[in-house]
């Protein structure tokens, strides 16, 4: 090989290497922060991009996708002077790749002292309670301060989440023996509302069935009374009628005064044979008497003859 074809080897090498240089291709959800000289030049998107090269350089590579972040528990101090253990990870996306890159050394470092910072301030005005029972909360406080702060970043923050809470070992134990009395006391409160409602219900249903055994007993007399005094006006009818009928008999057998007489004694004989002590005799009967006696002394004096 002659010194022509070393220098087209060269030549071909050469072409090779700036070929090289200046193409490069981008992937999705990426993109290239390109400088010229030392000064941002431009932004390439995803697809094939062509450089110039030992003039353009890629200074940085700029993934556009939601990135997370695992902050390390971190020792924070209550408002009631107890340390906890806060373990945090924040879910962030780049928006503006020029500002990620220019605005801030190292995005991730920033974003883990700012959480850092953040996470001490607000559980720092709550006491351990309150952690516990504002997950949420401090989650919305932490998302609003870190968007706002990195935004100047060219930074997104969608979400903070607080994976887990750790109290030191003796104030856990305590926690537990509060929670196990809590629960024994509701078991308890319940238990006494059921025998409550139960005894409630009980007595409820024996004033129940004792109203309903006096309205029956009241309804058993009052029928019983009315019974009583259907029958004795059926009783006081069937005399009346028996009484008129004897009245019609009599007044159709058109009976002479002797026949009156003498059923007024038979009458009187009947009033007589009765418990009663004394006697009244109507007016009329005294007539019937008296003529009895006169018949009587008439009889005597034929017995005498």
């Amino acid at each position: 090989m002659g010194m022509g074809g070393i220098f087209f080897g060269i030549i071909i090498l050469i072409i090779a290497i700036i070929a090289f240089k200046s193409i490069h291709v981008v992937n999705q959800s990426e993109v290239l922060i390109i400088e010229r000289l030392g000064k941002y030049y431009k932004t390439a998107d995803a697809g094939l991009t062509l450089i110039v090269p030992f003039i353009d350089r890629v200074a940085s590579t700029v993934v556009l996708k939601e990135l997370t972040m695992d902050i390390p528990p971190q020792g924070v101090i209550t408002k009631d002077n107890v340390t906890i253990n806060i373990d945090t990870v924040v879910f962030y996306q780049i928006t503006d790749p020029e500002k990620s890159v220019y605005e801030i050394a190292n995005l991730k470092k920033g974003i883990e002292y700012l959480a850092i910072t953040t996470i001490r301030d607000i559980v720092g005005k709550m006491d351990l309670d309150e952690t516990f029972g504002s997950r949420d909360n401090i989650n919305y406080q932490l998302r609003s301060i870190l968007d706002e702060a990195t935004d100047k970043w060219g930074c997104k923050i969608n979400r903070v989440e607080i994976k887990d809470i750790n109290p030191p070992a003796d104030i856990r134990d305590a926690m537990e023996k509060q929670m196990n009395a809590e629960r024994n006391k509701r078991a308890l409160i319940l238990e006494a509302e059921a025998q409550k409602q139960s005894d409630i219900t009980v007595a409820e249903g024996k004033k129940e069935a004792a109203i309903l055994n006096a309205e029956a007993e009241s309804e058993s007399k009052i029928r019983r009374a009315a019974g009583e005094a259907k029958a004795i006006k059926e009783v006081a009818e069937a005399k009346a009628k028996e009484i008129e009928l004897i009245y019609n008999a009599m007044k159709k057998s058109e009976p002479d005064e002797k026949i009156v007489q003498l059923k007024s004694l038979e009458a009187l004989k009947e009033l007589a044979n009765g418990d009663a002590n004394k006697v009244f005799i109507p007016f009329e009967a005294t007539s019937a008497l008296s003529s009895l006696g006169a018949v009587k002394e008439i009889l005597k004096d034929d017995k005498k003859k």
